[in-house]
């Protein structure tokens, strides 16, 4: 396998591991500020600096008119993460780090599936099938491992 087709292998890593550092630091804010609503606000108000600098200093610009016949739901990402960042804010103190992570690799991975499976979204059509179902099982599987040891 060549730098290229491992790069972006390597990116999915490193992301993931801020996810796992995403939710204790911002369970953190939710302490100090009485409320996970609050946590994610902040994380989002940095997110978004963070953003529009690499934005200002990296890419073209666009211009409105690339936006304007957008589907509707392609407007809702940040409503995702904003409920991803409120939930484990307030959970992760409550049932750990581990399970807060299998939980929400299981959830990924069945949405993830569906979403597959029907092309929705844009996506290409990849059907579900018994190897791909069984590995969302093991997930799951894992989820309860975690949960229970």
């Amino acid at each position: 396998m060549n730098l290229a087709a491992i790069f972006p292998l390597l990116l999915v890593l490193f992301a993931g591991g801020m996810i796992a550092l995403q939710a204790p630091t911002n369970a953190i804010l939710s302490r100090a500020g009485g409320s996970p609503v609050v946590a994610a606000l902040i994380s989002f108000a940095v997110g978004t600096l963070v953003l529009l600098m690499v934005a200002l200093v990296s890419g073209p610009r666009p211009r409105v008119a690339q936006f304007a016949g957008l589907p509707a739901y392609a407007w809702f990402g940040g409503a995702y993460g904003a409920v991803y960042v409120a939930v484990a804010a307030y959970a992760a103190p409550r049932i750990g780090l581990a399970s807060l992570i299998t939980i929400g690799i299981a959830g990924q991975i069945a949405v993830a599936l569906m979403l597959d499976h029907f092309g929705a979204l844009g996506l290409p059509r990849e059907p579900a099938n018994f190897g791909r179902v069984l590995g969302a099982l093991l997930v799951i599987g894992g989820v309860i491992l975690i949960r229970r040891s």
